[in-house]
């Protein structure tokens, strides 16, 4: 059971990636903060206690395998690979720079821990469905983590890799969807009609729970059984865009906005005042 000093330490690390993820996006002139911002503690989660994998063995055969199938926050992945340590923080500085390793759509393996390219939404389920039933086949032992946006689930093809999870029983997939309400040109509900999502997802034969996305004791409760699990698990997280700076959160305006040098000088400053 995770305590309050551990999620403490959690509350922390997701507050130096926020802050990394404000400065990345005004360095680069990059956008998608919002999107970045609302999954980061879904983020720090899988890597500090739910995945098995090595910043020093990362091609490990028997890793556990991690797919941000919502592409477009890459930079919140970066920030959370460097904090684990599977590349230097300083490499951060470089986010967005022409012929770098960290571009603002991954490519795979551009950089240590990036298993798969998936800046095209949909693309993200199939390939972590495909890789749980790869583990069964080769009798290698790992796991598999999806984390999705909201709005990705318009896409037929996160179904069709739904029904085929289901039907092959990948009790070793689990699906997190960064459920913040929003996509690019409005509220997720409003664009296509995604509620009840995770009556959806149990459905199509998941073990289903819905649980707030910021709070890393309700995500434990939610995961924690795995080993006693028989079909995928899908979780709906809900979570809030911008989360973490006051004037960003919940604001479809940063879904494109980047911060200028002030706004960052406050974000920066909020980050560091919170608990």
């Amino acid at each position: 059971m995770i305590d309050e000093r551990t999620q403490d330490e959690l509350r922390a690390t997701a507050r130096r990636i926020r802050r990394h993820l404000v400065q990345m996006s005004n360095r680069a002139r990059a956008a998608h903060l919002g999107s970045a911002l609302s999954c980061v503690d879904l983020l720090v989660y899988a890597y500090w206690r739910l995945l098995e994998v090595s910043p020093t063995d990362h091609a490990a055969p028997q890793r556990d395998r991690f797919l941000l199938s919502k592409g477009h926050a890459a930079a919140a992945l970066y920030a959370t690979l460097a904090e684990r340590g599977f590349f230097p923080v300083a490499e951060l500085q470089h986010f967005g720079e022409d012929g770098g390793s960290l571009s603002e759509q991954m490519s795979p393996g551009c950089v240590a821990g990036v298993e798969a390219a998936t800046g095209s939404l949909g693309h993200g389920l199939p390939l972590g469905a495909g890789m749980a039933l790869a583990s069964r086949i080769v009798k290698c032992d790992f796991q598999v983590c999806v984390l999705m946006s909201d709005g990705e689930c318009n896409e037929g093809s996160v179904w069709e890799a739904a029904m085929f999870a289901a039907a092959q029983q990948l009790s070793n997939l689990t699906v997190v969807v960064d459920y913040n309400g929003w996509q690019a040109t409005g509220r997720s509900d409003d664009v296509l009609r995604l509620a009840p999502l995770a009556d959806k997802w149990r459905a199509f034969g998941f073990e289903t729970c819905e649980v707030d996305g910021h709070d890393f004791a309700a995500i434990e409760n939610a995961v924690a059984d795995g080993s006693e699990r028989t079909r995928p698990l899908a979780v709906v997280a809900r979570t809030t865009k911008g989360r973490g700076v006051s004037f960003m959160e919940d604001d479809n305006n940063w879904h494109y906005r980047i911060p200028n040098d002030t706004e960052v000088a406050a974000a920066l400053a909020e980050l560091e005042q919170s608990s």
